[in-house]
């Protein structure tokens, strides 16, 4: 039986499927199954299902029991073609890229679906209309020639390839929820903010807080409007520009205390409220919508929730299931590791590779052993921190890490002139001008041309600092997918189950007994990840893991 399959759903709710040959074309006859699940079932040996789009088909086989093990979802795959192409934000259904192939009106997407609390499941949404299998397997085969025809096909192969297993980890972890004890949070809120007043108006705690901003200032202040509160502190002769954090803590004034523990509990009454509670953990489950490769970066995103905002303090709700633990995973120093991997700078990638501090030993190089000057270089240098100070850390990294600052460099300077700019794999920012830009570098490592006048406008500039943070962050998100595509091969035989991701945090919820398994496993995806992504090098991917019942102890 080969190796890879496509399934094109038919107006009716069945099925088509078929055996793909090496030109992504049929290698068999097509047969008709009643539904994907059956089609799925039938075919354990299928290492690969192709498929239009995994959000609204995988929750199904998922709801009726069947797992897959590899996918290629080609909708998402057209994104990043399209992208890789310079055509960012065209249309990316699988008709919009049919209509590209045989030259007829491109359709517009569909709207986008937005999770509002209580929202039905993506699980019971009409179904967009089917492309029939003879017009998909025609798009997928033209996506392969298109990877054929980029400078590099086998690295943006692994791109989309890596992105499918992310819609697949998604979608698991959209069902398998986080674990989350309604009656701690309860008594977490009570704790903070006290009782609860009829009518939804402000629990005591933040009542008797703006009683105290009110007090301090001498006449009624509502601290939950910025704007009163700067013309209040105008009144006492303090002039603020915000209300944020840091400008208060440099103000002199009674009601400085009370407003910034408003301003904390506030958001937590706001974010994480009874009300949030009630609209989104059901069955001792918190279940947002995660969504793979949400951002241009290709970092994830919620559909709502807040998921990736959890209070530390809300975080003592996360308990695992009695006789289960949270095994709660952190990639240490991640970005300066994967521009190690991808600048191939000697000095970077010997520090990398080592299971020591990193920025205490860029600082043993080249900042006289102090570590927070290292740090801010480093982070300076990926995030576009080039002025003042900055420029001075910057100038110390470039004697010691030439080509690594050079590698960013380079990728702001194509931002600024308006090139597309590259992750390691081909994950491609879009240009200034939109779609038709010509190529003008691979893997963000842009080459020179003619427009050079562009970089004299500020939002030059400030595109040039994204790019130049982009081909980090952008490639530390290739290696995260790879990192989550092993690790879920890796817990497929036992009962352990992914259930958050972050960014360069993951959390397994597992059985006791597994837990060292899983340790073990996140350690071995992650360098795999590394291998796969970046090819052999120094550079190594450690995590710092910790095995707890309550998320909150694992920071």
């Amino acid at each position: 039986m080969a190796d890879r399959w496509l399934l094109a759903e038919a107006e009716d709710g069945g099925v088509d499927v078929a055996p793909l040959g090496p030109d992504g074309l049929p290698a068999g006859p097509v047969r008709r199954e009643p539904d994907a699940a059956a089609a799925v079932r039938a075919r354990p040996a299928v290492s690969r299902w192709i498929w239009r789009s995994t959000s609204p088909l995988y929750p199904r086989l998922l709801a009726a029991g069947v797992r897959v093990e590899r996918c290629y979802d080609i909708e998402d795959a057209e994104t990043l073609l399209l992208g890789h192409e310079g055509r960012s934000g065209a249309p990316r259904s699988a008709a919009a890229a049919l209509a590209r192939l045989r030259g007829t009106a491109v359709p517009p997407d569909p709207p986008q679906r937005s999770a509002e609390p209580g929202a039905q499941s993506p699980l019971f949404e009409p179904r967009s209309v089917p492309l029939p299998f003879s017009d998909l397997a025609a798009v997928y085969a033209e996506q392969q020639r298109r990877h054929d025809r980029s400078a590099h096909p086998d690295r943006l192969r692994l791109l989309t390839a890596s992105e499918s297993a992310g819609t697949l980890v998604a979608a698991e972890m959209n069902r398998a929820g986080l674990p989350w004890r309604a009656d701690v949070h309860r008594e977490l809120l009570h704790d903070l903010l006290g009782e609860r007043y009829a009518g939804g108006g402000e629990p005591r705690r933040l009542a008797e807080l703006a009683d105290e901003v009110s007090a301090a200032f001498g006449h009624r202040v509502r601290p939950d409007l910025p704007a009163e509160v700067t013309r209040a502190f105008a009144r006492t002769g303090i002039k603020i520009r915000s209300t944020r954090r840091w400008e208060l803590e440099s103000v002199d004034h009674p009601a400085v205390k009370p407003l910034i523990e408003y301003k904390r509990l506030y958001r937590i009454w706001v974010a994480h409220g009874w009300s949030w509670l009630a609209d989104w953990v059901r069955d001792g489950r918190f279940r947002p919508e995660f969504l793979a490769g949400g951002t241009v970066t290709g970092r994830w995103v919620t559909n709502g929730g807040g998921a990736l905002q959890i209070p530390k303090v809300i975080r003592r709700a996360v308990v695992a299931d009695p006789g289960w633990r949270l095994v709660v995973a952190d990639a240490d120093q991640m970005e300066p590791r994967v521009l190690a991997a991808i600048s191939r700078d000697p000095g970077l990638m010997e520090v990398a590779g080592r299971p020591t501090d990193l920025y205490q030993s860029v600082s043993d190089r080249a900042f006289s052993g102090d570590r927070d000057q290292a740090k801010i270089a480093v982070l300076g240098s990926i995030y576009g921190q080039t002025s003042g100070d900055g420029l001075k850390n910057l100038a110390a990294l470039r004697r010691r890490f030439p080509r690594a600052v050079a590698y960013v460099d380079d990728a702001a300077r194509a931002g600024e002139e308006g090139r597309l700019v590259r992750t390691w794999l081909g994950r491609t920012c879009p240009p200034v001008t939109g779609p038709g830009e010509d190529d003008a570098g691979e893997a963000g490592l842009p080459q020179d041309d003619d427009r050079a006048d562009r970089s004299s406008t500020p939002d030059a500039r400030t595109r040039g600092r994204f790019t130049r943070n982009f081909v980090v962050q952008g490639s530390a998100a290739d290696w995260a997918l790879l990192m989550l595509a092993a690790l879920r091969q890796s817990c497929a035989g036992l009962a352990a189950e992914l259930v958050f991701f972050q960014h360069d945090e993951v959390i397994v919820h597992c059985p006791a007994e597994e837990a060292d398994t899983v340790v073990a496993a996140i350690r071995e995806a992650a360098d795999l990840a590394g291998r796969l992504t970046f090819g052999e090098t120094p550079v190594r991917f450690p995590f710092t893991t910790a095995v707890v019942e309550s998320y909150a102890d694992a920071k």
